[in-house]
Protein backbone atom coordinates (compact mmCIF):
# COMPACT_ATOMS: atom_id res chain seq x y z
CA UNK A 1 0.00 0.00 0.00
CA UNK A 2 1.10 3.59 -0.68
CA UNK A 3 0.65 4.52 2.97
CA UNK A 4 2.39 1.48 4.50
CA UNK A 5 5.66 3.35 5.13
CA UNK A 6 6.22 7.02 5.99
CA UNK A 7 7.55 9.42 3.35
CA UNK A 8 10.97 10.71 4.42
CA UNK A 9 12.45 12.73 1.52
CA UNK A 10 11.05 14.71 -1.42
CA UNK A 11 12.25 16.39 -4.61
CA UNK A 12 10.32 18.56 -7.08
CA UNK A 13 11.47 18.79 -10.70
CA UNK A 14 10.22 20.77 -13.66
CA UNK A 15 7.05 18.73 -14.19
CA UNK A 16 7.71 15.64 -12.10
CA UNK A 17 8.19 14.76 -8.44
CA UNK A 18 10.10 12.12 -6.52
CA UNK A 19 9.90 10.86 -2.95
CA UNK A 20 11.53 8.28 -0.72
CA UNK A 21 9.90 6.15 1.92
CA UNK A 22 11.46 4.92 5.13
CA UNK A 23 12.19 1.52 3.57
CA UNK A 24 14.45 3.20 0.98
CA UNK A 25 11.98 2.79 -1.87
CA UNK A 26 11.94 5.43 -4.62
CA UNK A 27 8.64 6.70 -6.03
CA UNK A 28 7.79 9.18 -8.79
CA UNK A 29 4.90 10.88 -10.54
CA UNK A 30 4.32 13.40 -13.32
CA UNK A 31 6.03 13.96 -16.65
CA UNK A 32 8.04 11.04 -17.98
CA UNK A 33 8.46 12.07 -21.62
CA UNK A 34 12.25 12.13 -21.18
CA UNK A 35 12.41 9.07 -18.93
CA UNK A 36 12.89 11.18 -15.82
CA UNK A 37 10.87 8.72 -13.74
CA UNK A 38 13.22 5.93 -14.77
CA UNK A 39 10.58 3.21 -14.92
CA UNK A 40 11.60 1.90 -18.34
CA UNK A 41 8.68 3.62 -20.11
CA UNK A 42 8.01 7.11 -21.35
CA UNK A 43 4.48 7.18 -19.97
CA UNK A 44 3.59 9.99 -17.59
CA UNK A 45 1.54 9.20 -14.47
CA UNK A 46 -0.69 11.22 -12.14
CA UNK A 47 -0.32 8.74 -9.30
CA UNK A 48 2.79 7.71 -7.36
CA UNK A 49 4.62 4.83 -9.01
CA UNK A 50 7.36 2.79 -7.36
CA UNK A 51 10.62 2.97 -9.31
CA UNK A 52 13.00 1.10 -6.99
CA UNK A 53 12.13 -1.09 -4.03
CA UNK A 54 14.91 -0.23 -1.58
CA UNK A 55 18.36 1.18 -0.74
CA UNK A 56 17.86 4.73 -2.12
CA UNK A 57 19.16 7.38 0.28
CA UNK A 58 18.99 10.76 -1.53
CA UNK A 59 17.12 12.26 -4.50
CA UNK A 60 17.29 15.29 -6.79
CA UNK A 61 14.69 16.19 -9.42
CA UNK A 62 15.49 18.68 -12.14
CA UNK A 63 13.81 20.01 -15.27
CA UNK A 64 13.76 16.75 -17.26
CA UNK A 65 16.02 14.46 -15.28
CA UNK A 66 16.51 12.86 -11.89
CA UNK A 67 19.52 11.84 -9.82
CA UNK A 68 19.72 9.64 -6.75
CA UNK A 69 22.15 7.97 -4.37
CA UNK A 70 22.11 4.44 -3.04
CA UNK A 71 23.28 3.19 0.33
CA UNK A 72 26.63 2.10 -1.07
CA UNK A 73 27.45 5.68 -2.12
CA UNK A 74 26.77 5.06 -5.80
CA UNK A 75 25.31 7.88 -7.91
CA UNK A 76 22.56 7.14 -10.46
CA UNK A 77 20.77 9.16 -13.13
CA UNK A 78 17.73 8.94 -15.40
CA UNK A 79 16.09 11.21 -17.97
CA UNK A 80 17.64 13.49 -20.54
CA UNK A 81 21.34 14.25 -20.19
CA UNK A 82 21.40 17.87 -21.40
CA UNK A 83 24.96 19.10 -21.87
CA UNK A 84 26.58 16.12 -20.15
CA UNK A 85 25.20 16.82 -16.67
CA UNK A 86 25.05 13.09 -15.81
CA UNK A 87 28.83 12.80 -16.13
CA UNK A 88 28.69 9.52 -18.05
CA UNK A 89 30.83 10.70 -20.98
CA UNK A 90 27.80 11.39 -23.18
CA UNK A 91 26.02 14.54 -24.39
CA UNK A 92 22.24 14.84 -24.79
CA UNK A 93 21.53 11.12 -24.51
CA UNK A 94 18.43 9.77 -22.75
CA UNK A 95 18.81 7.33 -19.85
CA UNK A 96 15.87 5.11 -18.89
CA UNK A 97 15.90 2.97 -16.71
CA UNK A 98 18.41 4.43 -14.21
CA UNK A 99 22.12 4.23 -14.99
CA UNK A 100 24.89 3.96 -12.40
CA UNK A 101 27.34 6.79 -13.08
CA UNK A 102 29.69 6.62 -10.08
CA UNK A 103 30.16 3.43 -8.09
CA UNK A 104 30.97 4.65 -4.58
CA UNK A 105 31.88 7.38 -2.09
CA UNK A 106 29.30 9.98 -3.18
CA UNK A 107 27.64 11.61 -0.17
CA UNK A 108 25.64 14.62 -1.46
CA UNK A 109 24.12 15.50 -4.85
CA UNK A 110 22.69 18.67 -6.43
CA UNK A 111 21.58 19.69 -9.92
CA UNK A 112 20.84 22.93 -11.74
CA UNK A 113 19.12 23.32 -15.09
CA UNK A 114 21.93 21.80 -17.12
CA UNK A 115 24.75 21.09 -14.66
CA UNK A 116 25.12 18.89 -11.62
CA UNK A 117 27.36 18.69 -8.57
CA UNK A 118 28.32 16.06 -6.02
CA UNK A 119 30.41 15.69 -2.90
CA UNK A 120 32.80 12.84 -2.31
CA UNK A 121 33.31 11.26 1.09
CA UNK A 122 36.66 13.10 1.37
CA UNK A 123 34.83 16.46 1.21
CA UNK A 124 35.84 17.19 -2.38
CA UNK A 125 33.37 18.91 -4.74
CA UNK A 126 32.89 17.75 -8.33
CA UNK A 127 30.81 19.07 -11.22
CA UNK A 128 29.81 18.35 -14.81
CA UNK A 129 27.54 19.61 -17.57
CA UNK A 130 26.88 23.11 -18.85
CA UNK A 131 29.44 25.72 -17.88
CA UNK A 132 28.68 28.78 -20.00
CA UNK A 133 28.47 31.02 -16.94
CA UNK A 134 31.31 29.32 -15.09
CA UNK A 135 28.93 27.43 -12.79
CA UNK A 136 31.26 24.42 -12.55
CA UNK A 137 33.87 26.64 -10.91
CA UNK A 138 36.89 25.10 -12.61
CA UNK A 139 38.25 28.36 -14.05
CA UNK A 140 36.95 27.91 -17.60
CA UNK A 141 33.60 28.00 -19.43
CA UNK A 142 33.90 24.71 -21.32
CA UNK A 143 31.14 22.12 -20.96
CA UNK A 144 32.18 18.69 -19.71
CA UNK A 145 30.46 15.29 -19.76
CA UNK A 146 32.82 13.83 -17.16
CA UNK A 147 33.21 14.94 -13.51
CA UNK A 148 35.83 17.62 -12.85
CA UNK A 149 37.13 18.44 -9.38
CA UNK A 150 36.22 21.96 -8.23
CA UNK A 151 37.32 22.03 -4.56
CA UNK A 152 39.65 19.44 -3.05
CA UNK A 153 38.32 19.23 0.53
CA UNK A 154 36.19 20.57 3.38
CA UNK A 155 32.93 21.05 1.44
CA UNK A 156 29.88 19.97 3.45
CA UNK A 157 26.83 21.16 1.44
CA UNK A 158 26.02 22.19 -2.13
CA UNK A 159 23.18 23.82 -4.09
CA UNK A 160 22.70 24.47 -7.80
CA UNK A 161 20.53 27.08 -9.49
CA UNK A 162 19.84 27.65 -13.17
CA UNK A 163 23.43 28.67 -13.90
CA UNK A 164 25.02 29.29 -10.50
CA UNK A 165 26.32 27.07 -7.73
CA UNK A 166 26.70 27.50 -3.99
CA UNK A 167 28.89 25.56 -1.60
CA UNK A 168 29.28 25.47 2.16
CA UNK A 169 32.59 24.64 3.82
CA UNK A 170 33.21 22.97 7.16
CA UNK A 171 34.16 26.32 8.72
CA UNK A 172 30.67 27.65 7.98
CA UNK A 173 31.78 29.85 5.09
CA UNK A 174 29.55 30.30 2.02
CA UNK A 175 31.00 30.35 -1.49
CA UNK A 176 29.40 31.00 -4.88
CA UNK A 177 30.31 30.58 -8.53
CA UNK A 178 28.72 31.04 -11.96
CA UNK A 179 25.97 33.39 -13.12
CA UNK A 180 25.52 36.56 -11.09
CA UNK A 181 23.49 38.87 -13.32
CA UNK A 182 20.84 39.25 -10.57
CA UNK A 183 23.31 39.31 -7.68
CA UNK A 184 22.58 35.69 -6.70
CA UNK A 185 26.16 35.10 -5.56
CA UNK A 186 25.83 37.89 -3.01
CA UNK A 187 29.33 39.26 -3.55
CA UNK A 188 28.31 42.89 -4.07
CA UNK A 189 28.69 42.75 -7.86
CA UNK A 190 26.66 41.59 -10.84
CA UNK A 191 29.65 39.89 -12.46
CA UNK A 192 29.81 36.20 -13.30
CA UNK A 193 32.76 34.22 -11.99
CA UNK A 194 34.24 30.86 -13.00
CA UNK A 195 36.09 30.35 -9.71
CA UNK A 196 34.39 30.04 -6.30
CA UNK A 197 34.23 33.35 -4.41
CA UNK A 198 33.68 33.59 -0.64
CA UNK A 199 30.49 35.48 0.23
CA UNK A 200 30.02 34.86 3.96
CA UNK A 201 32.96 33.95 6.17
CA UNK A 202 31.28 31.92 8.93
CA UNK A 203 28.17 30.61 10.71
CA UNK A 204 26.26 29.46 7.60
CA UNK A 205 24.47 26.15 8.19
CA UNK A 206 22.24 25.56 5.13
CA UNK A 207 21.98 26.79 1.52
CA UNK A 208 19.44 26.75 -1.34
CA UNK A 209 19.61 27.99 -4.94
CA UNK A 210 16.66 28.99 -7.13
CA UNK A 211 16.60 30.09 -10.76
CA UNK A 212 18.51 33.31 -10.04
CA UNK A 213 18.18 33.75 -6.29
CA UNK A 214 19.87 32.21 -3.27
CA UNK A 215 18.92 31.55 0.34
CA UNK A 216 20.96 30.55 3.37
CA UNK A 217 20.58 29.98 7.10
CA UNK A 218 22.92 30.99 9.87
CA UNK A 219 23.58 29.14 13.09
CA UNK A 220 21.29 31.53 14.99
CA UNK A 221 18.34 30.39 12.87
CA UNK A 222 18.24 33.57 10.79
CA UNK A 223 17.23 33.44 7.09
CA UNK A 224 19.19 35.43 4.51
CA UNK A 225 18.60 36.00 0.78
CA UNK A 226 20.13 37.60 -2.31
CA UNK A 227 19.61 37.76 -6.06
CA UNK A 228 16.54 38.02 -8.28
CA UNK A 229 13.38 39.30 -6.61
CA UNK A 230 10.96 40.14 -9.42
CA UNK A 231 8.24 37.98 -7.87
CA UNK A 232 9.09 38.80 -4.26
CA UNK A 233 10.91 35.48 -3.76
CA UNK A 234 13.44 37.08 -1.36
CA UNK A 235 10.64 38.06 1.01
CA UNK A 236 12.02 41.49 1.91
CA UNK A 237 8.87 43.45 1.06
CA UNK A 238 10.18 44.68 -2.30
CA UNK A 239 10.65 43.33 -5.82
CA UNK A 240 14.18 44.71 -6.12
CA UNK A 241 17.17 42.50 -6.87
CA UNK A 242 19.99 42.64 -4.30
CA UNK A 243 23.64 41.60 -4.65
CA UNK A 244 24.56 41.39 -0.96
CA UNK A 245 22.98 39.05 1.61
CA UNK A 246 19.93 40.53 3.33
CA UNK A 247 18.39 39.21 6.53
CA UNK A 248 14.74 38.21 5.99
CA UNK A 249 13.84 36.42 9.24
CA UNK A 250 15.79 36.93 12.46
CA UNK A 251 15.47 33.51 14.13
CA UNK A 252 13.87 30.08 14.42
CA UNK A 253 14.19 29.05 10.73
CA UNK A 254 15.22 25.41 10.38
CA UNK A 255 14.93 24.51 6.67
CA UNK A 256 14.85 26.32 3.30
CA UNK A 257 13.99 25.54 -0.32
CA UNK A 258 14.34 27.81 -3.36
CA UNK A 259 12.18 27.19 -6.43
CA UNK A 260 12.26 28.96 -9.77
CA UNK A 261 10.63 32.14 -8.50
CA UNK A 262 9.31 31.25 -5.05
CA UNK A 263 10.80 30.24 -1.71
CA UNK A 264 9.66 28.11 1.21
CA UNK A 265 11.03 27.79 4.73
CA UNK A 266 10.24 25.99 7.97
CA UNK A 267 10.34 27.32 11.50
CA UNK A 268 11.25 25.43 14.64
CA UNK A 269 7.57 25.07 15.56
CA UNK A 270 6.97 23.07 12.37
CA UNK A 271 5.18 25.92 10.58
CA UNK A 272 5.56 26.32 6.80
CA UNK A 273 6.09 29.75 5.26
CA UNK A 274 6.40 30.95 1.66
CA UNK A 275 6.95 34.00 -0.53
CA UNK A 276 7.29 34.90 -4.18
CA UNK A 277 5.63 33.61 -7.34
CA UNK A 278 2.21 32.02 -6.89
CA UNK A 279 0.79 31.85 -10.41
CA UNK A 280 0.26 28.09 -10.12
CA UNK A 281 -0.84 28.14 -6.49
CA UNK A 282 2.57 26.85 -5.43
CA UNK A 283 2.47 28.83 -2.17
CA UNK A 284 -0.65 26.92 -1.15
CA UNK A 285 -2.34 29.92 0.45
CA UNK A 286 -5.66 29.60 -1.40
CA UNK A 287 -4.87 32.41 -3.85
CA UNK A 288 -2.87 32.91 -7.03
CA UNK A 289 -1.34 36.16 -5.81
CA UNK A 290 2.38 36.73 -5.45
CA UNK A 291 3.67 37.92 -2.10
CA UNK A 292 6.91 39.72 -1.25
CA UNK A 293 6.63 39.05 2.48
CA UNK A 294 6.82 35.64 4.21
CA UNK A 295 3.33 34.21 4.61
CA UNK A 296 2.37 31.32 6.88
CA UNK A 297 0.90 28.43 4.91
CA UNK A 298 0.69 25.60 7.46
CA UNK A 299 0.68 26.25 11.21
CA UNK A 300 2.60 23.22 12.47
CA UNK A 301 3.77 19.67 11.92
CA UNK A 302 5.77 20.16 8.69
CA UNK A 303 9.15 18.41 8.60
CA UNK A 304 10.49 18.72 5.02
CA UNK A 305 9.91 20.94 1.96
CA UNK A 306 10.68 20.94 -1.78
CA UNK A 307 10.06 23.54 -4.48
CA UNK A 308 9.65 22.85 -8.19
CA UNK A 309 12.77 23.32 -10.25
CA UNK A 310 11.97 26.06 -12.78
CA UNK A 311 8.26 25.25 -12.43
CA UNK A 312 5.35 26.04 -10.18
CA UNK A 313 4.63 23.31 -7.66
CA UNK A 314 5.66 22.53 -4.09
CA UNK A 315 5.78 19.46 -1.85
CA UNK A 316 6.03 18.98 1.89
CA UNK A 317 6.07 16.18 4.45
CA UNK A 318 4.26 16.29 7.78
CA UNK A 319 5.32 14.71 11.07
CA UNK A 320 3.11 11.68 10.44
CA UNK A 321 5.05 10.74 7.29
CA UNK A 322 2.33 12.02 4.95
CA UNK A 323 3.11 13.78 1.64
CA UNK A 324 1.30 16.95 0.59
CA UNK A 325 1.43 18.97 -2.64
CA UNK A 326 0.18 22.19 -4.22
CA UNK A 327 0.55 24.14 -7.46
CA UNK A 328 0.59 23.22 -11.14
CA UNK A 329 -0.40 19.69 -12.02
CA UNK A 330 -0.54 19.60 -15.80
CA UNK A 331 1.53 16.43 -16.00
CA UNK A 332 0.26 14.83 -12.81
CA UNK A 333 3.31 15.96 -10.83
CA UNK A 334 1.23 16.37 -7.67
CA UNK A 335 0.40 12.66 -7.77
CA UNK A 336 -3.22 13.06 -6.68
CA UNK A 337 -4.73 11.06 -9.55
CA UNK A 338 -5.86 14.17 -11.45
CA UNK A 339 -4.38 16.80 -13.73
CA UNK A 340 -6.02 19.64 -11.80
CA UNK A 341 -3.86 22.33 -10.26
CA UNK A 342 -4.54 23.42 -6.69
CA UNK A 343 -3.74 26.50 -4.60
CA UNK A 344 -4.28 24.69 -1.29
CA UNK A 345 -2.17 21.86 0.15
CA UNK A 346 -3.56 18.47 -0.87
CA UNK A 347 -2.84 15.12 0.76
CA UNK A 348 -1.11 12.82 -1.73
CA UNK A 349 0.26 9.97 0.39
CA UNK A 350 -1.16 9.28 3.83
CA UNK A 351 1.07 8.44 6.76
CA UNK A 352 0.94 4.89 8.11
CA UNK A 353 -1.82 4.10 10.62
CA UNK A 354 -0.78 5.06 14.13
CA UNK A 355 2.13 7.15 12.87
CA UNK A 356 0.52 10.49 13.65
CA UNK A 357 -0.02 10.44 17.37
CA UNK A 358 1.98 13.53 18.35
CA UNK A 359 1.40 13.67 22.05
CA UNK A 360 3.24 16.74 23.35
CA UNK A 361 6.35 18.84 23.27
CA UNK A 362 8.31 18.72 26.53
CA UNK A 363 9.50 22.24 27.26
CA UNK A 364 12.00 23.40 29.86
CA UNK A 365 10.90 22.96 33.45
CA UNK A 366 8.20 20.83 34.97
CA UNK A 367 6.47 17.67 33.89
CA UNK A 368 4.16 16.80 31.03
CA UNK A 369 1.33 14.30 31.40
CA UNK A 370 0.44 12.55 28.15
CA UNK A 371 -3.00 11.01 27.96
CA UNK A 372 -4.14 8.76 25.18
CA UNK A 373 -7.04 6.50 24.33
CA UNK A 374 -5.81 3.07 23.37
CA UNK A 375 -7.37 0.00 21.83
CA UNK A 376 -7.53 -3.38 23.54
CA UNK A 377 -4.99 -5.80 22.16
CA UNK A 378 -2.87 -3.06 20.54
CA UNK A 379 0.79 -2.47 21.40
CA UNK A 380 2.13 1.05 21.85
CA UNK A 381 5.59 2.60 21.88
CA UNK A 382 6.75 5.89 23.36
CA UNK A 383 9.05 7.78 20.97
CA UNK A 384 11.09 10.98 21.04
CA UNK A 385 12.28 13.28 18.23
CA UNK A 386 14.46 16.37 18.06
CA UNK A 387 13.12 17.51 14.68
CA UNK A 388 9.75 15.87 14.00
CA UNK A 389 11.34 14.13 11.00
CA UNK A 390 9.77 10.70 10.38
CA UNK A 391 13.25 9.20 10.19
CA UNK A 392 14.38 10.63 13.54
CA UNK A 393 11.94 9.17 16.06
CA UNK A 394 13.71 7.18 18.77
CA UNK A 395 11.76 4.46 20.60
CA UNK A 396 12.11 4.67 24.37
CA UNK A 397 9.49 2.45 26.00
CA UNK A 398 7.37 -0.35 24.59
CA UNK A 399 3.84 -0.53 25.97
CA UNK A 400 4.28 2.59 28.14
CA UNK A 401 0.75 2.16 29.44
CA UNK A 402 -2.21 0.00 28.64
CA UNK A 403 -5.15 1.09 26.48
CA UNK A 404 -6.55 4.32 27.82
CA UNK A 405 -3.53 4.82 30.06
CA UNK A 406 -1.83 8.01 31.19
CA UNK A 407 1.94 8.45 31.00
CA UNK A 408 3.93 11.04 32.97
CA UNK A 409 7.10 12.43 31.37
CA UNK A 410 9.60 14.15 33.63
CA UNK A 411 12.18 16.71 32.50
CA UNK A 412 15.34 14.69 33.16
CA UNK A 413 18.70 14.49 31.34
CA UNK A 414 17.59 11.55 29.22
CA UNK A 415 14.36 13.36 28.40
CA UNK A 416 15.89 16.62 27.20
CA UNK A 417 14.04 19.88 26.76
CA UNK A 418 12.55 20.93 23.43
CA UNK A 419 11.99 17.34 22.38
CA UNK A 420 8.80 16.13 20.78
CA UNK A 421 7.11 13.01 22.11
CA UNK A 422 4.44 10.70 20.81
CA UNK A 423 2.73 7.43 21.60
CA UNK A 424 2.41 5.27 18.50
CA UNK A 425 0.66 2.02 17.83
CA UNK A 426 2.89 -0.74 16.49
CA UNK A 427 2.16 -4.20 15.04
Amino acid sequence: MIGAQPVTKIAAGGSHSLFLKSDGSLWGMGDNSSGELGDGTYDSTNQPKQILANNVTAIVAEQSCSLFLKGDGSRWAMGINNYGMFGDGQFDNTVNPPEKIISSNVTVIAAGAFHSLFLNSDGSLWGMGANGSGQLGNGIQNYTNLPVEIVASNVTAIAAGYAHSLLLKSDGSLWGVGANESGQLGDGTFNNTNLPQETVVSNVTAIAAGYSHSLFLKSDGSLWAMGANESGQLGDGTTNNINVPEQIVASNVTAISAGAFHSLFLKSDGSLWGMGENRGGELGDGTYNNTNRPEQIVANGVTAIATGAFAFHSLFIKHDGSLWAMGWNYYGQLGDGTYNSTNLPELVVAGPPGFNQIAAQLLSGGNVSLSFVGTAGTNYVLERSFSLSPANWLPLVTNPAGPGGVLLLTNTPNKATNNFWRIRSVP
